[in-house]
């Protein structure tokens, strides 16, 4: 609803893809390659990683480059529920509603939403949909290196595209490598 308001306020087209795909339709490498790249300690914090949060103060203070201290849960609560926009309003919304999703849902859910409803493009929303759109393959049969290549455009996916993601997407599968996957 956000990206169709914006487009009628700068009067530009705008055309969405999205399909919802359950978990088990989802390549394990693009489930894996996202937790990578968005939230390495997923399976060990319950919605709220301190020490990425805390990696990600240290470096904002210290005016380094701004790293993301979210985790996937957060992120889901803020798509589903905040839109895009920013305020300690939001922040403070979402800290009560993190520990209710990872309690309520679990995390195979948390993962299964979040793939589903993450924008990865400009109008394409989901693992399936950006597949489709970027590879013209399904999410269940994405291979790893384009797995790395879609989850590398994650922090800016309207300004990124896959093909330039050549140096982060390496980092991804090394971490991928690394986390046994």
């Amino acid at each position: 609803m956000e990206r169709h308001l914006q487009a009628w306020l700068h009067n530009t087209p705008y055309h969405e893809r999205y399909k919802f795909v359950p978990l088990s339709q989802i390549s394990p490498d693009f489930q894996h390659a996202v937790i990578a790249a968005e939230d390495a300690r997923f399976y060990q914090h319950h919605g709220f990683d301190w020490h990425a949060m805390e990696l990600a103060a240290e470096d904002d203070m210290e005016g380094g480059r701004m790293r993301g201290g979210s985790t996937l849960t957060q992120q889901l609560v803020k798509n589903l529920f905040f839109g895009t926009g920013r305020s300690i309003l939001r922040k403070g919304a979402e800290f009560t509603l993190v520990p209710v999703a990872e309690l309520v849902l679990g995390k195979n859910r948390i993962l299964e939403l979040y793939l589903n409803e993450v924008e990865l493009g400009p109008g394409v929303y989901g693992a399936e949909s950006a597949c489709r759109y970027y590879y013209q393959t399904s999410a269940r049969n994405i291979d790893r290196e384009r797995s790395a290549r879609l989850a590398a455009i994650l922090p800016l996916p309207l300004k990124r595209r896959p093909e330039h993601m050549n140096h982060y997407s390496a980092i991804i599968l090394e971490r991928m490598r690394q986390a046994g996957w």
